[in-house]
């Protein structure tokens, strides 16, 4: 099995651009690439999408124990030539100083991945030595099996840096890439735009592709992801078998301000035996017909004029929700759902008008990274004390006088380091800044099926 993990020595050090390029010039060998990133990243798997013409994967371990990152990793590239894996931050950055925490180096030993680390060699020359080695020694357990060399202009100073890592360090580096401006990515203020978004990201793309083969030996990072397989013991078949239903639909929101799903959530809904029916709450009039609803995270705030427009979508989720049809909102979703949103300029926009309240957004992350909720009542996702893994990453604030259904905590080397409380459910309807996998807790999928309503579902489906 091929397989290869990209890492960082930190965030911004240009890892995203090189493996989108070392994917772009793999696929352009005719070579079926399946990308996967670490962590709960959303938009940079998009891009992957888009080169590969295959789902990009998140192997996220907070969410996903051992067996689980394996699971998805196998069920994904069984069929692929290769797998590039994008590390998150830098190699050893998770949770915390536990360097099994939740980080790309973990990831690497899980899947018995190699790693090329991305370094920045910019004013750098023999202490890029120095650099590498101390990630080297850091765990000897981690297979760094090459470097590249990012923001270097000229090969003689490459070739500097290639000499003093391959001496003191013994590790082999397979190339550098220049500083090019044609290859930054238009950004905002969760990261990167979605790939949905950008026109011109084919000729990007292939252009990259071209450079990155000036520049890095791709032959030899196909030799190099040459490694054994890994076998997983978690079981999913067993638990679609036991829930499998039949004759009902979910509707699911995704467009280009709804488009932050994890793809096993949806893969999951369908092998269950769900009928999926995508729509888009900017351009259809009114949500399908369903027993059920899914509305993931995005940009509600950068397209609020369009979702104020459509009036007769935003009716109809409202009386989806009288009619108690289950509704579930992430994030984005949550946004969507209250009364109004108050955007970056202070414009004020309706929303669907579900829960009291107005979204307004910040200057600044209101919250991010990993953490849990324990419920404290039954929602249709979650029983009374039940606990739900996710993450937060949000510049929006949600005033409001209802009631929050879940205690928020966040941990980080064993201690609870914060904890508020988050998460709104009314009647048949949560909604919640917490993103999920449905993998770290299935019992949240059983919940949800088992609220359908009766009465609605016997209207029958379009």
């Amino acid at each position: 099995m091929k397989k290869i993990l990209i890492a960082g020595t930190n965030s911004g050090v240009g890892k995203t651009t090189i493996s989108l390029g070392i994917m772009q010039a793999l696929t352009k060998r005719s070579m079926k690439v399946q990308p996967y990133k670490v962590g709960p990243d959303y938009i940079d798997p998009s891009y992957h999408t888009f080169i590969t013409s295959r789902d990009s994967r998140n192997l996220d371990s907070y969410m996903l124990d051992d067996e689980k990152i394996k699971y998805v990793f196998n069920s994904a590239s069984k069929d692929a030539d290769i797998s590039v894996i994008e590390g998150v931050m830098g190699l050893y950055d998770g949770i915390g100083i536990d360097l099994d925490n939740c980080t790309s180096s973990h990831t690497s030993k899980i899947l018995k991945a190699p790693v090329i680390l991305v370094i920045n060699g910019k004013a750098m020359a023999a202490s890029s030595a120095a650099m590498v080695l101390g990630y080297k020694e850091l765990d000897k357990d981690v297979n760094i099996k090459g470097v590249i060399v990012n923001n270097v202009r000229t090969k003689t100073h490459y070739e500097i840096i290639k000499k003093a890592i391959e001496t003191y360090c013994k590790i082999e580096v397979l190339g550098y890439f220049p500083p090019n401006d044609e290859f930054s990515l238009e950004s905002r203020h969760l990261g990167l735009v979605p790939s949905v978004e950008i026109d011109s990201l084919k000729n990007k793309f292939s252009n990259l592709a071209d450079e990155i083969e000036k520049y890095i030996n791709i032959d030899r990072i196909i030799e190099i992801a040459e490694t054994e397989e890994v076998s997983s013991s978690f079981n999913l078949e067993d638990f679609i078998k036991e829930n499998k239903i039949e004759d009902k639909t979910i509707a699911i929101a995704y467009d280009k301000a709804f488009n932050f799903y994890y793809k096993e959530n949806i893969e999951l809904l369908k092998a269950l035996g769900l009928n999926i029916k995508y729509f888009s709450p900017l351009e259809d009039k009114k949500v399908p017909q369903s027993d059920y609803i899914y509305i993931g995270g995005g940009f509600p705030e950068i397209f609020a004029k369009e979702i104020e427009l459509n009036k007769s979508m935003r009716n109809s989720i409202k009386e989806a929700h009288i009619n108690k049809v289950p509704i579930y909102a992430e994030c984005g979703g949550l946004m969507y759902l209250g009364e109004k949103l108050i955007d970056q300029n202070n414009s004020e926009y309706d929303m669907v008008g579900i829960f009291s309240g107005v979204s307004k957004m910040t200057k600044s992350l209101k919250r991010f990274g990993y953490c849990y909720g324990e419920s404290k009542i039954d929602t249709i996702l979650s029983k009374k004390g039940e606990v739900i893994k996710g993450h937060e990453f949000h510049h929006s604030i949600f005033e409001t006088n209802e009631e929050c259904a879940y205690i928020m905590r966040k941990e980080r080397d064993k201690k609870v380091v914060d904890e508020w409380e988050g998460g709104y459910s009314k009647d048949k309807t949560l909604a919640t800044y917490l993103h999920t996998h449905f993998y770290n807790n299935l019992d949240c999928i059983k919940n949800f099926l088992n609220s359908g309503c009766k009465d609605y579902l016997e209207r029958g489906n379009n």
